[in-house]
């Protein structure tokens, strides 16, 4: 089978049409974010963060829109102030703005302040997962392996739709997310946490990333996806002899079980037993991962990278001094940002763990021996992503909003933050790790993020945050109004892309 076939024709509107939103999978209990919290040496909370807009609203006098009190963002944080390091995570479990009605997106930030080493300048250093994206190479590649401008491009993005409702042989969605708790070495030095999303399902866009032309194809999806599972684990570990902390991010892609696929009204569902029709029916022997391999779709995850200094600006360049202008391969290397005197603030480091593990479902059902491969990693400019704010609203949206808790981490930085970390367009620059050999199987991997940081033993040296008293009401309202239009730019974002109605384009 090749993804031409047309197996059943089944009209696919009614399919999109019959996704239901996901329904309340609230956080069991939800805490109350507090400015307060930023003076304590860690914290791990789950806010609902309208919760915090909407007190922050009451007491500078803001006005709200109608209905906000029915609007809710569940967000797991959880925060380390020691040693001369401050950062703060923050996973979203999912957004609603009538109280009923969710959607869960699987965003990821961590920001860090610290002092650089060598100035003692104050840093913030922010890192975003954007998304997964599937890919081909074309025959006009530019890199082979990795996703470019040139490749057949598939934005797997994932709201947590249910689809179960069409037919008996669908999965039933049972997505949920799960948080791994904040923990600590005896020294304070080593801390640990995560988030964990599974039964996972997603929407693959076709999507063009070049940079005078960046766009999706907004109709239908070009196919809908369920992943066991999408984890995130963080491991911080502070080094004061040698003036560092690093930070290593953990991605866990669980195994692809679930494919529909087709094209215009001819779709088809794939598993590991075999393809279906959308009713149950069974039509052939190839599975969901032997369709992948003979079609040579591989999988991607795209993050981007950013740091602000208060007083220099920032450039990156590999470790080699190569510049980033232009497409850079770092699978052997490092990123290195630089304060524009020449100070190094931070490294990105891809050669720590060139390799991924992948566990082959078909060979290993209990996933207990993973083959190990060569990942690809390379960076590239901002435009062919922040170019396309349609498909990203929601992303570009969230990350809007973060600087707001920067006024209680380190004040004098919040305008730096709004300027540059609240736009991705800005970023120092986006790396696509590409992991060639996929078939949907399982993966993990976990780059390194290195901070150059003037470091204590103790939480003693850690910068005590003021509070924001001397903010404008402009200011306020700004941020304010910045939360609201995220909520309602997802919503809106959603209610377009069900709502189009015309064809997907022929698949590759």
């Amino acid at each position: 089978m090749n993804m031409n076939k047309k197996i059943i024709c089944v009209p696919i509107l009614l399919i999109i049409a019959s996704m239901a939103i996901i329904p309340a999978f609230a956080l069991a209990t939800t805490d109350t974010l507090l400015k307060s919290d930023f003076l304590q040496q860690s914290f791990q909370k789950n806010v609902d963060y309208f919760d915090y807009a909407r007190a922050y609203a009451t007491l500078h006098g803001i006005s709200t829109p109608d209905n906000f009190d029915d609007w809710h963002a569940n967000m797991y944080m959880t925060y380390v102030n020691t040693s001369g390091i401050q950062l703060l995570y923050a996973g979203l479990e999912n957004i609603t703005t009538d109280g009923s009605n969710y959607l869960r997106i699987p965003a990821q930030s961590t920001l860090m302040h610290y002092k650089a080493n060598g100035t003692s300048e104050d840093v913030l250093a922010a890192s975003t997962f954007l998304m997964l994206m599937a890919f081909n190479d074309s025959s006009t590649s530019r890199f082979e392996g990795s996703p470019d401008a040139n490749d057949n491009l598939y934005a797997s993005y994932s709201l947590g739709f249910d689809y179960s409702s069409i037919g008996a042989t669908m999965p039933a969605l049972n997505s949920k997310t799960e948080i791994i708790p904040l923990t600590s070495s005896s020294d304070g030095l080593q801390w640990s946490w995560g988030m964990k999303y599974t039964n996972l399902t997603a929407l693959w866009w076709k999507t063009w990333i070049d940079p005078t032309n960046a766009h999706f194809d907004n109709s239908l999806p070009f196919a809908i996806t369920t992943y066991d599972e999408l984890t995130f684990t963080y491991t911080l570990t502070i080094d004061p002899t040698q003036n560092k902390a690093v930070l290593t991010e953990n991605h866990n892609i669980g195994r692809m079980r679930d494919m529909l696929i087709g094209s215009g009204l001819l779709w088809f569902h794939l598993n590991s037993t075999g393809t279906y029709g959308l009713m149950g029916r069974h039509i052939g022997d190839q599975t969901i991962y032997e369709f992948l391999v003979e079609n040579n779709i591989k999988m991607s995850i795209v993050n981007y990278q950013t740091i602000v200094l208060a007083n220099h600006n920032t450039y990156s360049t590999t470790s080699d001094g190569q510049s980033l202008n232009n497409d850079q391969t770092v699978s052997y290397s490092a990123v290195d940002t630089y304060s524009n005197d020449g100070n190094k603030v931070g490294s990105l480091d891809f050669a720590s763990k060139p390799t991924y593990n992948l566990y082959n479902y078909t060979q290993d059902p209990t996933e207990t021996n993973p083959q190990i491969f060569n990942a690809i990693t390379r960076t590239t400019g901002a435009p062919g992503f922040a170019g396309n704010p349609g498909l990203f609203k929601p992303q570009i949206n969230l990350m809007k909003f973060l600087p707001i808790v920067v006024v209680h981490m380190f004040p004098a930085l919040y305008q730096k933050a709004q300027d540059s970390i609240s736009d991705m367009s800005k970023a120092n620059y986006y790396y696509l790790t590409s992991y060639p050999t996929y078939s949907g199987y399982r993966i993990e991997h976990d780059p390194v993020f290195t901070a150059y940081a003037v470091t204590a033993f103790d939480s003693a040296s850690s910068p005590t945050p003021t509070n924001n008293s001397g903010q404008s009401n402009q200011t306020k309202t700004i941020i304010i109004l910045v939360i609201v239009a995220a909520i309602v730019a997802v919503l809106i974002a959603t209610a377009v892309l069900l709502r189009k109605k015309t064809t997907i384009p022929p698949p590759p």
